[in-house]
């Protein structure tokens, strides 16, 4: 019974897919690996990261990531290169660049545009009347009822 619950609360947990060949030896390397395997898509999956890919190209990756980070590159420096080689594709998060600025400026433009719209329409409709004018068969009709 206690077996089953636990493994029930593991269930959930993502399955790291980092191959015990893959860690290297020093700690703090292996950390800034993994960070750096977060932040990098697989081009198989798409919707994960390398970390939490199976795929082999995932495992290319993070093999090449371990590579440039013993080789002495800063983790700019290994981002680069794998973007250089793959396209700013392979980040799950999009730098702010000249070639991004229609994808981080876009959710602000059609607020914009939008809120703009909605003064243009409020402006153009304030001062008209809602309604029609009452016909004289209706204003007796009324009349009648309202008992004058």
């Amino acid at each position: 019974m206690l077996v089953g619950l636990f493994l029930a609360l593991l269930a959930p947990l993502p399955a790291l897919a980092v191959n015990p060949d893959e860690v290297l030896a020093n700690p703090a390397l292996e950390a800034r690996a993994r960070t750096l395997s977060e932040e990098l898509r697989c081009m198989v999956c798409q919707n994960q990261s390398i970390d939490d890919s199976n795929a082999e190209l995932a495992r290319d990756l993070r093999i090449l990531v371990r590579e440039r980070i013993t080789a002495g590159d800063s983790d700019r420096q290994v981002l680069d290169y794998i973007v250089s080689r793959y396209g700013e594709f392979v980040l799950l998060k999009p730098r702010v660049s000249e070639k991004t600025w229609v994808l981080w400026g876009m959710p602000g433009g059609l607020l914009l545009v939008g809120a703009a719209a909605l003064i243009f329409l409020a402006r153009r409709r304030s001062g008209k009347p809602t309604g029609t004018l009452l016909s004289d068969e209706e204003r007796q009709r009324l009349d009648e009822i309202l008992g004058k």
